[in-house]
């Protein structure tokens, strides 16, 4: 299956989010067990603090800078950047940089997590998102 980023569903959780979602694969596309999909964190934009149960959670930053945080440990993250987020451990993702914050963020299994995402309204790429989502391709 071929998924194209500047072409995915497009979801924000809540609308005082400052993070959003676009949608790559997941148990509704693609049927996967997990949930692949490009975060994009606006300028000052954190997840809040959460955990996972039985889920893993991967970041991979694609664009821009940041700090992650898990169990009380911050660790500054950028482009070309990996965190793996076990089972259990509270973490927030925060974009500290002067512009957006871009992820490939994968979670395995899913954990009802892409059914929060699309219950959130849609959003539209601007010409950023697409810029650096194209540039990815």
């Amino acid at each position: 299956m071929l998924a194209n980023a500047r072409l995915a569903d497009v979801f924000q959780i809540s609308p005082t989010d400052t993070n959003y979602f676009a949608v790559l694969f997941d148990p509704q596309r693609g049927g996967s067990e997990a949930i692949f999909l490009i975060e994009i964190f606006r300028v000052g934009g954190a997840t809040p603090p959460n955990t996972h149960a039985a889920a893993h959670e991967f970041f991979y930053v694609l664009e821009g800078e940041g700090i992650a945080r898990c169990d009380g440990k911050a660790t500054s993250v950028n482009k070309g950047d990996a965190i793996l987020v076990s089972p259990g451990a509270e973490h927030i993702v925060e974009n500290t940089g002067a512009a957006k914050l871009y992820t490939l963020t994968v979670m395995t299994p899913n954990e009802g997590f892409s059914e929060l995402i699309r219950s959130g309204r849609r959003v539209e790429l601007d010409d950023e998102d697409r810029r650096v989502l194209g540039g990815l391709l």
